[in-house]
């Protein structure tokens, strides 16, 4: 852990670095988000504090000047609650209680704060589709009769067909297989069915019960009022469902599917930007919203429901210009409706890592497309990464990183048999590799036998690969070409070049296979998607490419920023 006195000095050089900036502590209501970079973190796998093998706070805590030098302006924490761990802490047993594994509340309040000491903010994900089968809601439910209060928090229904042995609805899960499973009585007998549109640990909530709505609401206060600047939604357009439980049928007119992106779910987001707007400080509301419909995706980011929302579109496109350039395009348009900032994402905690997606013959991203030995060439996608990395850095709005992504860490394919944990690959019948190999717990060092993750060696929850200290941080601080320098030089520029903050935004003219858009009063980034080296446009400075030039020409799969 940093003294006070290394602390202070870095808190005041990102004072300085953000001088001017959107990005930048500006007053208490400042839109610093609007153009933010805003860093994931997956605690299990970020760093070990105590020893243990699974990542934790007081492991953050002692990396902070890691974040603090890359040059980040909020940390993103995956679930850090109390869970039974079913699916990654998505299953919520208690959003009052930290995890054992990661700490205490007490280690969150100080990591809040010693971020915020930092110039970092702290977003924190809600989950209101579920809570785990370990809630204190759920188990009450279990040991009641069916029409019991206890009950109605949650989806139970008797089942169809005689006996009632047949699933009420249709409807698949997200993981794969069924969205309903029989519980048992008292007696030994079948019982009703309760509802999962994920994992059977992970029972949907009822939001027409008022204790669902009343229950959340008090929850963001309680998050709110220890300082964290803002939450992210996740499964944010599945809280509603149609009480009747029709089948999924064929088609649906905009707002009435049985249970995704109903009308009603904005009630509650309206509701919830009422808390947010309430604190000096107006608190943040992220959104995961995975909807094709652009139009039905900005209804979420009205000016009283959410600030913003992910943008998985762009994450699921091919290493191509034209569908890059279609999803950068239909973003400004469907953003520009409601004045909310677009954001840019190139992973996360569930999406195979881009430096093997982009190595691939079909480099576009869908779950149900992930396969075993899917043939991949790391070099290429790591060249192609790394102008990723400068592509979504020089576009206006909010970046997001994931992390390990700016150590150009690759996804961990052939884990071990009998370690891996995502239920996606289990409901599967292990057909899914699951998400597992972009959670690995990071390389901090480049030896000893976990990398750095812990001090004593204790082995990590998920295993590291032999290689994985190659591609730690330690071994790429001293190298001006790596990944982590990459990324740290693109957040300092974004944050200090007056071109690169705001709107300003204009496409350049070029080959089909060459991306290039005009920043501000004199920033340009060019990147070659081509087969042959490109010829630069006209320029005074080179500010950063992601891979060497050749002269004025700039390399296949390279990006640039230029002086124009």
């Amino acid at each position: 852990m940093r003294s006070a006195e290394s602390t202070g000095s870095t808190t005041e050089a990102r004072a300085t670095d953000a001088s001017g900036t959107e990005a930048s502590d500006t007053g208490p209501h400042s839109d610093w988000w609007r153009n933010a970079v805003i860093y994931q973190v997956y605690p299990r796998s970020f760093a070990d504090g105590n020893g243990d093998g699974t990542g934790d706070l007081a492991g953050v805590r002692r990396r902070l000047p890691y974040l603090a030098a890359l040059g980040v302006d909020a940390l993103w924490f995956t679930p850090w609650y109390r869970s039974p761990q079913a699916d990654g802490g998505y299953d919520v047993a208690d959003y009052r209680e930290i995890d054992p594994a990661f700490g205490t509340l007490a280690d969150a309040e100080h990591l809040i704060a010693e971020a915020r000491g930092l110039g970092i903010r702290t977003i924190v994900d809600i989950v209101p589709n579920h809570v785990s089968d370990a809630h204190e809601w759920f188990r009450e439910a279990l040991a009641a009769p069916p029409g019991d209060p206890a009950r109605a928090r949650f989806w139970f229904h008797d089942g169809k067909g005689p006996g009632g042995d047949l699933i009420p609805t249709d409807w698949v899960s997200s993981f794969g297989g069924d969205t309903w499973t029989r519980t048992t009585g008292p007696d030994g007998e079948p019982g009703q069915w309760y509802l999962h549109l994920f994992a059977p640990q992970q029972p949907d909530l009822n939001w027409s019960h008022p204790d669902v709505a009343a229950e959340h609401e008090a929850v963001l206060r309680f998050w709110y009022d220890r300082g964290v600047a803002g939450v992210r939604i996740d499964s944010a357009s599945m809280l509603a469902k149609d009480p009747a439980l029709p089948d999924l049928g064929q088609d649906h007119e905009p707002g009435l599917h049985p249970h995704l992106d109903r009308d009603e779910v904005h009630d509650v987001y309206r509701r919830w930007r009422k808390i947010a707007d309430s604190y000096e400080e107006p608190r943040l509301l992220v959104g995961e919203v995975w909807l094709e419909d652009n139009d039905r995706f900005v209804r979420y980011l009205r000016e009283d429901e959410m600030h913003m929302a992910f943008n998985f579109d762009f994450m699921s496109r091919p290493w191509d210009a034209a569908a890059l350039a279609d999803s950068i395009r239909a973003t400004f348009a469907a953003h520009a409706a409601v004045a909310a900032p677009p954001t840019w994402v190139l992973s996360n905690h569930d999406v195979t890592r881009p430096v093997t997606r982009y190595g691939r013959e079909d480099s576009s991203f869908a779950f149900l497309a992930k396969r075993f030995g899917t043939p991949t060439d790391l070099d290429l996608g790591a060249r192609r990464a790394r102008a990723a990395a400068l592509l979504t850095a020089a576009l206006p709005g909010v970046l997001y990183v994931y992390q390990g992504d700016e150590l150009g860490l690759p996804e961990v394919e052939d884990l071990p048999e009998g370690t891996r944990q995502d239920p996606m690959h289990f409901r599967t019948n292990g057909v899914d590799p699951g998400r597992d190999g972009c959670r690995v717990p990071l390389p901090w060092n480049a030896n000893g036998p976990t990398f750095g993750f812990n001090e004593n060696g204790a082995a990590t929850w998920l295993p590291q690969p032999a290689g994985w200290g190659d591609r730690a941080a330690a071994s790429q601080e001293s190298d001006p070409d790596s990944f982590l320098h990459l990324y740290r030089e693109a957040i300092r520029l974004r944050r200090n070049e007056p071109s690169l903050r705001g709107d300003a935004f204009a496409w350049s003219e070029t080959a089909p296979d060459v991306l290039a858009f005009r920043r501000g009063e004199d920033v340009t980034c060019v990147v070659n998607f081509g087969d042959a080296p490109a010829a630069l446009p006209a320029h005074t400075e080179v500010l950063l490419a992601s891979s060497p030039l050749q002269g004025d020409l700039l390399p296949t799969d390279t990006a640039v920023w230029l002086r124009a």
